[in-house]
């Protein structure tokens, strides 16, 4: 049976793909990505990470009151808990790569995310709308990275390890696991929440083919 996430997906299936088929993808995949633009990308998604972790954790703490569904919790702290090696993975990169992290300043793309990320930590936040955003951010990236790993791409070497960090089977297993507790929940949820939780979903889409758009252009 078909979820919620799978008939919206299929819905706006032009913006779904607009994110997980952007030109800087595409670029990876067939060994057309100019370095900068990747080192770009590595200094300003270092700082949406870190925006990242407080939402992710506000998700913990919302999956924490429906009492009826401990496993919710389990999954989203192993997300969390992941965030941490994510973060050091950066760094790691950044000096390979000789990216100054701390000299970084958000460009416009990327403080308009993370501002919109802060939003959604608000306590008001439905639960199912909430997790309907985590699963969309962590989804572009597998969807994506995934894509360049395929047979037939011609990823450089020097991006396969940023690929195949997102697009591994295994973050492919937790993003289909963060899908099926979204289901379950939309399922539940009123005409309101879920209203809230569709745009919520577009937003995300929306911010995301923004910020490859800026790792492309610097803009």
């Amino acid at each position: 049976m078909e979820g919620t996430i799978d008939t919206w997906v299929k819905k706006h299936r032009l913006i779904y793909t607009g994110a997980t088929r952007h030109p800087f993808i595409l670029a990876i995949r067939d060994g057309t990505l100019d370095f900068s633009s990747f080192k770009r990308w590595l200094g300003q998604d270092y700082i949406f990470v870190r925006a990242f972790v407080a939402f992710v954790a506000s998700v913990l703490l919302k999956a924490r009151k429906e009492l009826e569904e401990n496993s919710d919790m389990d999954v989203i702290l192993r997300g969390l808990a992941s965030l941490n090696d994510e973060i050091e993975w950066f760094k790691k990169e950044a000096s390979k790569w000789e990216v100054q992290l701390s000299s970084i300043v958000p460009l416009k793309a990327n403080e308009d995310y993370c501002r919109f990320l802060e939003g959604l930590v608000s306590p008001e936040v439905e639960y199912p709308v909430a997790i309907t955003a985590f699963w969309a951010i962590e989804a572009v990236y597998q969807e994506s990275f995934a894509h360049c790993l395929e047979e037939g791409s011609n990823t450089p070497a020097e991006l396969k390890e940023a690929c195949q960090r997102w697009g591994n089977d295994g973050f492919g297993l937790y993003c289909h696991s963060l899908q099926k507790i979204a289901n379950r929940h939309l399922e539940k949820a009123s005409a309101g929440v879920l209203a809230k939780a569709e745009v919520v979903l577009l937003q995300v889409l929306e911010h995301e083919f923004e910020f490859w758009n800026m790792s492309s252009l610097g803009t």
